[in-house]
C-alpha cells in the first residue's frame, strides 16, 4: 500500500503520519501555505518530520486562498480567539471555530492530494481528522470522509481513498497514540500563531496542553521551541 500525507506539522497530522508509516509506504507529504500565521514554522517543522522519516516533502503555495480568506487564522488585523478551557467543550467553541474557518480548506487539500495520489499510483490520502475537531469543524467528520471517498470514485480512476486513523479519537487519545507510535512531536506545531513559542492561549494550544496534562506527560514541543527562541 502507498499513501500521500497531508502534513501541517500539527499534532493530528503528525500522529496520523506516524500510524500510517507502520502500515504503508509514504510516497509524499504535502504542506500547504495559504497565508496562515504559522505557515513558516509549519513548513520548517514538516520538513524536519519528513527528513526524520525519509519522506519526500513538498509545499503547495495557495496565494489566491490567502487573498480571499478573511478569518483571523490568516488576517493578522483580527485577533485570534482565546477561549477558556470550559469554552472548548461548550457552544462557544462553535463561534471560535468560525473565526478561524478557511473556506473549503480541507476539501481543496484533499483534491490536490488526490491529483498527486493518482499520478504517483497511491491508494490513500492520510489525514489527521478526529472526533474532537469534528465537533466544531464538519470537514473533520466521518460524514465528510465518506463524502470525499464517494467523490473520488468519480474523480480518480483508481478510486483514491481517505485514510483517517484518528477519526474516533479525542486529543487525549491522539497524544497517547502519538507517543506509542514514537511520533516526532518535538517538531509538531499546533499553535495558530507564528511563534517562536506557542502562544498557549489559542484554542489549538489549549486543546493540546489539556491533553498532555490529562495523561501526565510533558509536551516534547517545548524542548524544541526553547532551543529556537534562544
Amino acid at each position: 500500500m502507498k499513501g500521500i500525507c497531508l502534513l501541517s506539522s500539527g499534532l493530528d497530522s503528525v500522529a496520523a503520519l506516524a500510524i500510517a508509516k507502520k502500515k504503508m509506504d509514504i510516497a509524499l507529504a504535502l504542506t500547504f501555505d495559504y497565508g496562515q500565521r504559522s505557515a513558516a514554522i509549519e513548513k520548517s517543522f514538516s520538513k524536519k518530520i519528513c527528513d526524520h522519516y525519509n519522506i519526500i516533502h513538498k509545499t503547495i503555495q495557495l496565494g489566491w486562498l490567502e487573498a480571499i480568506t478573511t478569518t483571523s487564522l490568516v488576517n493578522k488585523e483580527k485577533s485570534l480567539p482565546e477561549p477558556s478551557t470550559k469554552d472548548l467543550f461548550s457552544e462557544t467553541a462553535t463561534k471560535t471555530a468560525a473565526s478561524v474557518w478557511v473556506p473549503n480548506r480541507n476539501g481543496l487539500m484533499l483534491n490536490i492530494a488526490a491529483c498527486f495520489a493518482e499520478t504517483m499510483d497511491c491508494e490513500f490520502i492520510i489525514v489527521g481528522f478526529n472526533a474532537e475537531e469534528a465537533a466544531t469543524f464538519p470537514d473533520n467528520s466521518p460524514k465528510f470522509v465518506d463524502a470525499a471517498n464517494l467523490f473520488f470514485t468519480y474523480s480518480t480512476l483508481k478510486g483514491v481513498k481517505v485514510y483517517a486513523p484518528l477519526l474516533g479519537m479525542d486529543k487525549e487519545s491522539i497524544v497517547k497514540t502519538s507517543l506509542e507510535n514514537d511520533a516526532p512531536l518535538k517538531w509538531s506545531w499546533s499553535c495558530y500563531a507564528s511563534g517562536p513559542d506557542p502562544c498557549g492561549v489559542c484554542e489549538s494550544c489549549k486543546r493540546r496542553s489539556l491533553a498532555f496534562e490529562k495523561i501526565g506527560r510533558a509536551d516534547p514541543l517545548f524542548a524544541e521551541t526553547e532551543g529556537i527562541s534562544q
